[in-house]
């Protein structure tokens, strides 16, 4: 394995190093493959600072998720964000066949995954789709497209349940958009009875 030059004492590059280098061998290897040490290697740091600014390898695969979790956000209007959402969450097996779903729900306590889940993108991903209403209940419809959403990847992709699990990613994105795009459309005040 390549290592990369050692760099000088800057915590923010460190960390963005060690995020950076986790998520390519998390997507090269999965979770439970990947070592700390070989996420340290690739960062060029020592893996004391791993366990320093994570604290665990739970913890930095965490920080990994929400980091791209934040980038897709940040990226796509409110308008792409559910055919996104959907299609990461369709398309991110591993190379050994774990979905990122399995990796989190077992490298963690479900507490610690229902945390992440409702605060850290949960709340952000709804806030993000609730600008696509303007409905009174934005949010509650914005956290069903959610929870549609992910309970999706769970089925098709933790549980294999067929034929969701063998149905056309496109398919499956084409239904939902729909679906969605129905339950968070604007309101037309104008037609108010």
């Amino acid at each position: 394995m390549t290592q990369a030059p050692r760099r000088k004492r800057d915590s923010a590059a460190t960390k963005e190093a060690l995020l950076q280098a986790a998520s390519e061998l998390f997507t090269e290897r999965g979770f439970s493959a990947t070592t700390v040490r070989d996420v340290a290697a690739r960062a060029g740091v020592n893996q004391a600072l791993l366990f320093r600014y994570f604290g665990s390898k739970q913890e930095l695969f965490a920080a990994v998720l929400t980091r791209n979790n934040e980038q897709v956000i940040a990226e796509l209007s409110a308008e792409e964000l559910p055919r996104q959402l959907l299609i990461n969450l369709l398309d991110s097996a591993e190379p050994n066949g774990e979905h990122p779903l399995v990796a989190m729900l077992r490298s963690w306590s479900d507490e610690r995954a229902a945390e992440m889940l409702r605060g850290e993108l949960g709340d952000r991903y709804t806030e993000r789709l609730a600008e696509l209403t303007d409905a009174d209940d934005a949010r509650l419809r914005a956290d069903l497209v959610l929870a549609w959403v992910f309970g999706i990847g769970m089925v098709r992709s933790v549980l294999g349940k067929s034929p969701l699990s063998e149905a056309d990613p496109e398919v499956i994105v084409r239904y939902v958009t729909r679906a969605a795009s129905a339950l968070l459309e604007r309101t037309d005040l104008s037609d108010d009875r």
